[in-house]
């Protein structure tokens, strides 16, 4: 049985049509939602297959795989990933010369951030609890997925602004202390996205902490940044 197959949809569905029928699956076959359909085989198996449907690039991958008739490995780990990145972003800083005054940097990057990783992390606790109530409830479950999309959003934008302008040189430490709390918010919207698509409190709990290790490196760019203000 393919990826498709498992998700009871066919190889030309949209990317929104496989995330609503995975969605759907999850919630039938959740032991806290449906105790009598319980099945953990046919819960990995559909997240095991949305992890490639649910993203287009994978998806391609996967399509083409399909059509070779081969099947591959396509997924690293998190811990991989951010050593990429953290490889990408020294490399990155170290050819990039300061062209701004630390001064200009802290109002035209620091701020602009400082705000925006506020408005993810601030939320966070009250969005859950809201959804507490009743997890299984699609009207509360879609609020907690609109505060995700305006998290995303406002991750982007952070992620954005924090690579429109090198750091001086005596902001190195803060900049660092942002990039890492980016990188981590990143990763926990992820989880809490799962979370939202087949209801397993793991990434509820993963999401939360990796948010709070965010939390932990943004609290240390403030005060880094407080000797400057």
């Amino acid at each position: 049985m393919n990826h498709y197959q498992v998700l009871q949809v066919n190889s030309q569905a949209t990317q929104q049509e496989i995330k609503q029928s995975y969605r759907r699956l999850a919630k039938q076959f959740h032991p806290d939602s449906q105790p009598e359909a319980k099945n953990c085989d046919r819960i990995v198996a559909l997240n095991a297959a949305y992890e490639i449907l649910g993203n287009s690039k994978s998806r391609r991958v996967y399509d083409r795989q399909q059509q070779l008739g081969q099947t591959s490995d396509f997924w690293v780990s998190r811990q991989a990933r951010n050593a990429a990145a953290q490889r990408q972003y020294q490399q990155q800083r170290a050819y990039a010369p300061p062209q701004i005054t630390y001064q200009q940097w802290l109002q035209e990057v620091y701020f602009p951030i400082h705000r925006l990783i506020s408005k993810i992390l601030e939320p966070l606790e009250s969005e859950i609890d809201n959804l507490s109530a009743d997890p299984f409830d699609d009207s509360l479950m879609s609020d907690f997925e609109a505060y995700l999309d305006t998290c995303n959003e406002y991750w982007q934008q952070a992620q954005q602004k924090l690579s429109s302008q090198p750091n001086p040189a005596q902001l190195a430490g803060v900049a660092s202390n942002l990039y890492y709390s980016l990188n981590h918010i990143g990763d926990g919207i992820k989880e809490l996205q799962w979370f939202t698509m087949n209801y397993n409190d793991q990434y509820l709990h993963t999401g939360q902490e990796i948010f709070r290790i965010a939390d932990k490196l943004y609290s240390q760019a403030q005060e880094r940044a407080s000797s400057f203000l």
